[in-house]
């Protein structure tokens, strides 16, 4: 007798049907907007390491978690949230998350700031969508951070 048949034979194993990963769970953009700032603020600091390149490497490590942060993050929501309403909804969503990921991969291969602040626009309108099929109003607020960018935030 197979081990594993010899454990599990006595328990009986159903099918469980979710719309997710954890039906109900607990999504929010806003991590993906931390890390796009973060992302912003690693990009100018790169520009103000100079010649010190350990400086640069630990700058740049960071701004490449962020990058890798924020894709998992959109992916989550992406993958995971949104659904077949959500696009019938905001047609551009599609595109918009493709695209934002694609910056996010940009973000990391080069030091560019329109791209980093191109990149926190798109997750924006992301978080705005998102708020939205919610039934939740937004705000943009100044964000705290040296970036100096906006927060868009649940009402």
């Amino acid at each position: 007798m197979k081990l594993s048949k010899f454990f599990f034979s006595p328990f009986k194993i159903g099918i469980a049907y979710a719309h997710c990963d954890i039906p109900c769970g607990i999504y929010d953009p806003h991590q993906a907007q931390l890390a796009a700032h973060t992302i912003i603020r690693m990009t100018n600091l790169i520009g103000e390491a100079g010649d010190d390149m350990h400086k640069i490497a630990r700058i740049t490590k960071v701004k490449e978690d962020h990058a890798e942060l924020l894709k998992h993050e959109i992916t989550v929501l992406w993958a995971d949230y949104f659904k077949d309403e959500h696009i019938k909804n905001y047609p551009n969503l599609h595109e918009l998350v493709f695209k934002t990921l694609k910056l996010a991969s940009k973000t990391k291969q080069e030091v560019n700031l329109e791209t980093a602040e191109k990149l926190l626009e798109n997750v924006q309108e992301i978080a705005e969508i998102f708020w939205k099929t919610k039934g939740v109003k937004t705000l943009r607020i100044k964000s705290p951070y040296p970036t100096e960018g906006e927060l868009v935030l649940p009402k």
